[in-house]
């Protein structure tokens, strides 16, 4: 277990580079992103524990941040000020491009993992922006008309972007044309940059969304977590309803991410300042043979699986905002940042052998 202090600075963001197993990056701001500076944080893991390689300071808080997928050097970050800056870590502290577009905060940044030339942001503005880092505007806008907290690219299909936002829906989006279908017959599609797919989530009682994420390993599989404290999974497929439902943090679920190394196990993060480990309970395709039929008849699922929870990681001290699991190496590290101006980096394998790791 690894520990870097953030000094003066909230931890908002925690993003492993994809082309080093030992490089980091953290998105922090001070004064909890409410006013003040930003910092981004690059970071070297070493024999020695976390050292601080470099920083870049920006004028305003800072709320997430995506390394290029076509450039080892490269960073993007998303400011409290609307706008979006690439940073290149061999060069000096000002940024190589900045982009202006947004009205409001921006408060997610992702890059595609397929179609590695595109990167997209979502905005307390209401609306999801697709850019390419070589081009001075974005190359489309698509609207949510409600606060946008999170966004994200399949990593199975290039041309699927996803969003959760504060009116308690999860949108999917086709960035190919505004006729084309986005992902598997027979899901609904919508002319312009409306979305191909509009899941309301918890209709009965609607709660802000924060955080979803993609699965590795199940393409129709995302799992979404917000305000209400419930991480549900979805097959969207039939979006009617969650194939499961994961019960157990206090407070709002900050962040969310899958596994790349397990198919069913994904680890949340939040306001009661701890991060959780989860089995989400779906063993196999949550159609079953034949594609399912559940009460409703084919094509429907049964009542939510219920999810277990296989650890919980304890150690922040104030709400946890940004996670990531390590592509590299030993299959299970994962690293949190909170606004205790805590950078912890664990195993995972740990937690999951049924250890608390924490000082509660």
């Amino acid at each position: 277990m690894l520990h870097y202090r953030t000094e003066g600075y909230n931890g908002y963001a925690i993003k492993y580079s994809p082309f080093f197993d030992n490089r980091l990056a953290c998105a922090a701001s001070a004064n909890f992103g409410l006013v003040g500076n930003g910092r981004l944080y690059i970071l070297g893991l070493t024999a020695q524990g976390i050292v601080g390689e470099k920083w870049f300071d920006t004028q305003d808080g800072l709320f997430d941040t995506a390394w290029s997928e076509i450039h080892e050097n490269q960073i993007g970050v998303a400011s409290g000020d609307g706008s979006i800056k690439l940073f290149d870590i061999a060069l000096n502290e000002f940024p190589i491009m900045q982009w202006q577009e947004h009205q409001k905060e921006v408060f997610s940044l992702f890059w595609n993992p397929i179609q590695k030339d595109q990167f997209a942001s979502s905005s307390w503005d209401g609306t999801v922006k697709l850019w390419t880092p070589g081009s001075p505007r974005s190359l489309s806008t698509y609207r949510t008309n409600s606060c946008t907290y999170s966004t994200s690219f399949s990593p199975h299909n290039p041309h699927m972007l996803s969003c959760v936002s504060s009116d308690s829906t999860l949108r999917i989006f086709d960035t190919r044309s505004p006729s084309a279908p986005a992902g598997p017959a027979g899901m609904m599609q919508q002319t312009g940059t409306m979305p191909s797919v509009s899941i309301p989530v918890s209709p009965m009682a609607p709660a802000e969304l924060l955080t979803h994420d993609w699965n590795k390993y199940r393409p129709e599989t995302i799992a979404v977590g917000g305000v209400d404290r419930v991480v549900r999974v979805f097959d969207i497929r039939a979006p009617g309803q969650p194939i499961s439902e994961l019960r157990g943090h206090n407070y709002a679920v900050k962040k969310l991410v899958w596994s790349p190394h397990w198919a069913g196990v994904l680890s949340s993060g939040g306001y009661d300042m701890s991060v959780r480990i989860w089995d989400d309970g779906v063993l196999v395709d949550a159609f079953g043979p034949g594609h399912g039929a559940g009460p409703g008849g084919p094509g429907t699922l049964g009542p939510p699986k219920v999810g277990k929870m296989l650890g919980v990681f304890d150690r922040h001290s104030e709400f946890v905002a940004g996670l990531d699991w390590c592509l590299f190496g030993g299959e299970g590290w994962i690293a949190s940042a909170g606004w205790d101006e805590s950078v912890w980096v664990w195993d995972a394998k740990a937690v999951m052998r049924g250890v608390r790791v924490g000082m509660r």
